[in-house]
């Protein structure tokens, strides 16, 4: 295997700043002590040194913002590699990297000094099972099948070069150690939300077990043949995990800044406690920073990101009903479609009466089409001060783990057992709904299924409430990095495939007024005005036919991007390749079917 070191350093977590040196390589190499093992074993100063270290196994603020770059609704500058047809293989892979295990796993073997009470050891060996379960989460989500190691091995350890062990059998292991880690870590409530607790443990519980129940479901006749009849399983792992964060009532739905409480959860620079369960936290002085507004502003910088038509049709009218079922929804303008919806629709993108901080001044902002290509400009991470637009100097906080997922992990695992009864979707989907200003539904559960959004997205699912439910996620958790791998677990990779459509352009050769201001935004043309006659402020896009730019009508229609670009989902991608030099170090590891 190809050595992967990297040192942890300035390593900031609630309010304790450790600055802690240690080294973490791939299986083949040999852990580079900067401290005895004595000193940090001998006391709790130095286990919680220690496990403060495994926080670094964390997704980055930046990592989680920018984790739906490649997901159905999408559209981007480029088509990821990953379904760019002949782009991805197993010599341009990545992830294969075991360091962060080897850390964890020499912990837990010297965590055995019986002169610390045995409560505190298992405290601290909760916290570094709940990260070696986290670990290996994410590689299982990764590659399936992958090695089970639960010890620190050293170079000459035949273990470095065996195959691979089941899905099964490593995913039951990841189930031990969080149960391990729930029944061992202190009962506490942490006011900071940077530190792991039972409820955050509970979180992530119901988050694999719902990952792996509906994997093991939908993927029963492929990936996941012959664990079908343990699905069912794994979703009560999820019910019951889920359900304990209900009924321990640390955490709620925030609700303390009214219609505006969802937008308020992304903006600010501390945790919101009510909600939030596990944040990354930032801050100017210790230069610990992310860069969301650069990202989701830049024309240069990201990969402009834009919603899909498709998915902006998803979000429910404020009175409960289904927007596609609106008369001329086809033909409707941006203006007209945005008004009298979910107020997660304002939340999430630009629409009329978005503003933005520039020079000190509260200004009014349309889509930006020097940004977005569809006209569907996200801004749930933006913070308002256009000042920090060209950097990365984004101070605020990012959850890791949200209560209203939890809420969603519940609704759906009992929606798949058959077991969600009406005061659990109010309790649910319901609760989520109302905060975001719907009316009507909100206690009783759907019993029609809306053609549009079965035939558009999930056709073999024809149960309203799975379908409901799987909308809900879809808007609730919007741009927080699930949605990949949520495809994956429902087998709906080709999602993928989908054309970037964008918003209804009535005519081209006119100006539009995207937010209603009184001065125009953009102007779609197949004659491009002379210079003279542009008008400052105003974005030109060229929709002919050998543009990237185009309307599905040719004089009007939907706004498409990049038709050209070639997306292609095979079911083998639904597991990514071992990377191809560390197949050559160890041939026993084999290689995924179709790469």
């Amino acid at each position: 295997m190809i050595m992967n070191c990297r040192r942890i350093h300035h390593f900031a977590i609630g309010l304790l700043t450790v600055n802690l040196l240690l080294v973490s390589c791939d299986l083949t190499e040999f852990p580079q002590d900067t401290a005895s093992k004595e000193n940090v074993f001998k006391d709790e100063i130095g286990l919680e040194l220690y496990t403060n270290s495994f926080y670094n196994i964390l997704p980055s603020a930046n990592d989680i913002t920018r984790g739906d770059a490649m997901a159905d609704y999408s559209a981007r500058r480029d088509v990821p590699a990953f379904i760019r047809p002949g782009a991805y293989g197993p010599n341009n892979t990545s992830g294969w990297s075991w360091g962060d295990l080897r850390d964890i796993n020499y912990f837990l073997d010297n965590n055995s000094n019986e002169e610390i009470a045995p409560e505190v050891r298992n405290h601290h060996n909760g916290i570094a099972r709940f990260f070696r379960a986290l670990f290996y989460f994410e590689k299982v989500k990764r590659y399936g099948d992958v090695p089970w190691i639960d010890t620190a091995l050293d170079i000459d350890d035949p273990a470095l070069y065996g195959p691979r062990d089941s899905r099964e059998m490593v995913m039951d292991r990841v189930l031990e150690d969080l149960d391990f880690a729930v029944d061992n870590i202190r009962d506490s409530v942490d006011p900071t939300r940077t530190l792991v607790t039972k409820d955050v443990v509970l979180a992530l519980k119901s988050r694999v077990a719902l990952f792996e129940g509906t994997f093991r479901m939908y993927h029963a006749n492929g990936l996941a043949s012959g664990l079908g009849d343990t699905a069912d399983a794994w979703l009560q792992e999820a019910v019951d995990a889920a359900e304990q964060v209900i009924q321990r009532g640390n955490f709620s739905l925030y609700t303390g800044a009214g219609n505006d409480s969802y937008e308020e959860l992304f903006k600010t620079d501390t945790p919101t406690t009510e909600e939030d369960m596990l944040t990354i936290v930032h801050d100017t002085e210790l230069s610990v920073l992310h860069s969301a507004n650069w990202w989701y502003t830049s024309s240069t910088y990201g990969v402009r990101l834009s919603f899909v038509r498709n998915f902006v049709n998803s979000y429910l009218m404020s009175d409960g009903t289904r927007f596609t079922d609106q008369p001329g929804y086809e033909t409707m303008e941006f203006t007209d479609e945005v008004e009298n919806r979910d107020s997660r629709l304002a939340h999430t993108i630009r629409t009329p009466g978005y503003t933005r901080i520039d020079a000190g001044t509260t200004v009014e902002v349309a889509p930006d089409f020097l940004y977005v290509y569809t006209g569907y400009h996200p801004h749930k991470w933006t913070t308002d001060d256009t000042s920090i637009d060209n950097w990365t100097e984004n101070t605020n906080s990012v959850a890791v783990f949200r209560y209203s997922e939890v809420l969603l992990n519940y609704a759906e695992a009992k929606a798949e057992l058959g077991t969600l009864t009406d005061a659990d979707w109010a309790m649910t989907v319901g609760a989520l709904r109302d905060r975001a200003g719907i009316t009507g539904g909100l206690n009783t559960r759907p019993v029609t299924v809306d053609s549009w959004f079965q035939q558009t997205y999930f056709p073999d699912i024809n149960d309203p409430v799975i379908l409901e439910i799987r909308r809900e996620r879809g808007i609730e958790l919007a741009l927080e990095g699930h949605r990949f791998y949520d495809l994956v677990r429902w087998k709906r990779g080709e999602l993928l495939e989908m054309d970037w459509m964008g918003m209804y352009i009535p005519a081209v050769d006119q100006e539009y007024d995207l937010n209603e201001d009184g001065s125009p935004d953009v102007y779609f043309y197949t004659t491009e005005p002379a210079e003279g006659d542009k008008e400052a402020g105003v974005v030109y896009i060229d929709v002919t036919q050998n543009s990237d730019f185009g309307l599905t009508g040719g004089t009007s229609g939907q706004l498409t991007w990049r038709l050209d670009l070639e997306k292609e989902w095979e079911d083998y991608k639904y597991l990514y390749p071992i990377p191809e030099n560390d197949r050559q170090t160890n041939p026993d590891l084999g290689q995924n079917d179709g790469w």
